[in-house]
Parts: structure tokens; C-alpha cells; sequence
């Protein structure tokens, strides 16, 4: 019993046993000179070194709902764009207008203070302080014809709507850009339509002045174009309907040609009587000021025949009155601003032509979308844009 007993029982291992033990446990990962399999060149060992690699391209495709990243880098970074040239737009189109109060201003002081130079060196008669008002009066005369003529070829009035105009396009295309990052699914042609657009609102609307100033004096009166040409758009997806019916599209007809007929050929009419009276006066005060620069020359010569100092008066009166209504009441902005409008309706026409030609339903703009944004343009309500053709009035509420 005890020998059994003996034999049944084992000692405890020894702390020196227990260090072996855990030594052989714990095995370094490479032990040099002992060959283990899955522990040599390219084993499993070697693998989990190595970092991790993975296929980018399916990582990337993952979820095709997903907007792709460099799409939408690219987009942010034309919005960062836009944002500038509208800060810039707005900046120079201050400047343009100070120009504009300054230059008339300035011009009329001179004007009228040459006129009131002209009276009295007429009234002294002659002597030294006769001849130093005369010389005074011509001298601003000619500075003032000058000056007016510059003034009259820019158009500051003209030039600082234009950049109003630029500044609030940039900041709408702005706004669409982020509804199509927040809503859309922004693909590398939305990258390219917005790079166009763009680039068309910085021929529409150029900042320099030398070599790229828009001309203030056309031949005849164009709807502005700021945007670039229409393109066919990418499908996305959709049930074939897209919000498009028969009737919508009879309706959409029904807005081409009133804003054709109407809107349109109305504000050309009126961008046409606008430029006829912006020549007018441009021409009409640098002669005025011219003649009276004349007349205050001989003032008092021996070609004076008394004629001579009521010609200065009164053209440098005149020429003030003209400056007035041409700069001070901004003939040239006004008639920018008929261009503008009729270059609205022209977008808007374009807009709507583009989507009943595309034969394809899917591939237009959504159809319930598409009419209440035409609506909201033309300052109406669903029911009254349906209603439009019925009525003998102009397409937009809002002009």
C-alpha cells in the first residue's frame, strides 16, 4: 500500500524546472540556425511583418453610391475659386461705382468753374487778371473734354453693374455647386461643367480693362452670355418617368414663347433705346465742353464779338446738365441691366429647349424639379406658370 502510494505521487517541479519551461514557451519569433516550418523565407512568420496591402480600386468601388473623393476635392477647390472671384467682383465693382461719383463730381466742378472764369474775365475786360482767367478757363475746359471722353469710352456706371452682376453669378454658381455635393452624386463630368461655367462668367464678365473690356457702344443689342453650351447630360439612374408627361411638356413650350415673344424682345427693345441715348450723350458733352473751351479762348481777343464768353457760359452749363443725366443718372448701367435681363431669358430658353430635345427621359433634368425652378425664376406659382398661356401677359413676375 505505501509502495503503491509511493509510486502514485510525483513531487512538485522545482522553481529551476518551472524557468525551463517557461523558456521553452516562450520562443522568440526568429531563432537563428533552427528550421521550423512556416518559419522560413516567406512563411507565415515573415508575412505578418510585412504590412498590410490593399486593393485600392476595389476599396474604392466598394459602394458605387458612395461620391467619389477626388471628384469631390476637385469640386470644393472650384468652389474655393469662385468664392475669390466673387469677393473680386464685388471689391472692383465698388471701385467702378466711387469712379463714377468721383469723375462726375470732378468733371462738373471743373466744368462749371471754368464757365464761371470765362464770365468774369469777359465782365474785367482786359489787363493781366482778364488774360490769367481766361487762360485758367480754357485750360480746365480742356481737362474737363479730356477727362470726359475717357470717362464716356468706360462707362463706369456700365462697368460696375457688370461686376454686380459677376459677383452675384459666382456666388449662385457656388450654391449649386454645394447642392450637388449635398444631395447628388458629383461625377468628372460635373467636375468639367462647372470648370466651363467657370471660365464662361470670365468672358461674360472680364475684371481688366485693357484688351478684354466688354464693348459699351455695340452695334446692336445681344442678350448677355454667361454660360457655356449646353451638353448632354449623364444618366443617373431613375424609374424611365422622371417627372415628365405630355402635358409638362406642352406646358414648358408654352414658356419658350412667351418669354420669346414678350420678356425678351421687350428688354432688347429697351436695351436698344438705352445705347441710342447713351451715344447721344456720350458725343454731346465733349462737344459742348470742347466749343466752350473755344469760346473762353477768345474771350476778349480781337475775334470777340461779344459772342465769345456767352458760348463758354452757356456750353459749359449744357455740358454739366448732359454729364448729369448720362453718368449721374447711369444711362450705361441701365442699359446693362436691359442686356442682362434679356441674357436671363435667353439662359432660361436655352434651359428649357435642352431638355425637350434630349430624347431620352432619363437623361434630362427631373421634371417636377425642373418646373418649380422655372416657376421661382419667373417670380410664379405652380398654378400660375400652367396658367401662363391663357393669360396675355409677360412670362416673369419679378422685372
Amino acid at each position: 500500500m505505501a509502495t503503491l502510494i509511493l509510486n502514485s505521487w510525483s513531487p512538485p517541479i522545482s522553481l529551476k524546472q518551472r524557468e525551463i519551461v517557461k523558456a521553452a514557451i516562450n520562443i522568440p519569433r526568429r531563432v537563428g540556425g533552427i528550421q521550423i516550418p512556416g518559419l522560413r523565407t516567406g512563411g507565415f512568420a515573415e508575412k505578418m511583418e510585412k504590412p498590410l496591402k490593399f486593393n485600392t480600386a476595389v476599396i474604392k468601388n466598394a459602394n458605387p453610391n458612395q461620391p467619389d473623393p477626388t471628384v469631390v476635392a476637385k469640386l470644393y477647390a472650384i468652389m474655393e475659386a469662385i468664392a475669390d472671384r466673387a469677393e473680386m467682383h464685388r471689391n472692383v465693382g465698388q471701385q467702378r461705382d466711387n469712379w463714377n461719383s468721383l469723375l462726375l463730381t470732378s468733371i462738373n466742378s471743373m466744368t462749371l468753374a471754368a464757365a464761371a472764369m470765362a464770365g468774369i474775365a469777359s465782365a474785367v475786360g482786359g489787363g493781366a487778371p482778364a488774360a490769367a482767367l481766361k487762360i485758367s478757363s480754357t485750360v480746365l475746359y480742356v481737362a474737363a473734354t479730356g477727362m470726359l471722353s475717357v470717362m464716356n469710352k468706360i462707362q463706369p456706371s456700365q462697368l460696375a453693374e457688370e461686376q454686380r452682376n459677376g459677383a452675384r453669378l459666382f456666388k449662385q454658381l457656388q450654391n449649386q455647386i454645394q447642392t450637388a455635393i449635398s444631395v447628388g452624386n458629383p461625377t468628372a463630368a460635373d467636375v468639367r461643367e462647372m470648370m466651363e461655367r467657370v471660365l464662361a462668367l470670365d468672358k461674360a464678365f472680364p475684371l481688366p480693362l485693357l484688351g478684354a473690356m466688354l464693348e459699351k457702344f455695340p452695334a446692336a443689342v445681344e442678350p448677355a452670355v454667361s454660360w457655356p453650351e449646353q451638353r448632354r447630360r449623364q444618366v443617373r439612374g431613375g424609374s424611365g418617368y422622371n417627372g415628365w408627361n405630355g402635358k409638362l411638356e406642352e406646358e414648358m413650350r408654352q414658356v419658350i414663347r412667351v418669354v420669346r415673344v414678350k420678356d425678351k424682345r421687350d428688354y432688347l427693345s429697351l436695351g436698344e433705346k438705352a445705347l441710342k441715348l447713351n451715344k447721344f450723350l456720350a458725343v454731346s458733352g465733349p462737344v459742348l465742353t470742347g466749343i466752350a473751351a473755344l469760346g473762353s479762348a477768345l474771350v476778349g481777343s480781337a475775334a470777340d464779338c461779344g459772342w465769345a464768353s456767352a458760348v463758354a457760359i452757356v456750353g459749359g452749363a449744357l455740358a454739366s446738365v448732359v454729364n448729369t443725366v448720362e453718368h449721374g443718372g447711369q444711362v450705361g448701367m441701365v442699359f446693362e441691366m436691359y442686356r442682362s435681363n434679356a441674357g436671363f431669358f435667353e439662359m432660361m430658353e436655352e434651359s428649357i429647349e435642352s431638355n425637350l430635345k434630349e430624347g431620352d427621359v432619363e437623361r434630362r433634368e427631373n421634371g417636377e424639379v425642373f418646373e418649380m425652378k422655372v416657376a421661382l425664376q419667373l417670380g410664379r406659382s405652380l398654378s400660375q406658370l400652367r396658367e401662363l398661356g391663357a393669360a396675355d401677359e409677360f412670362a416673369s413676375k419679378l422685372f
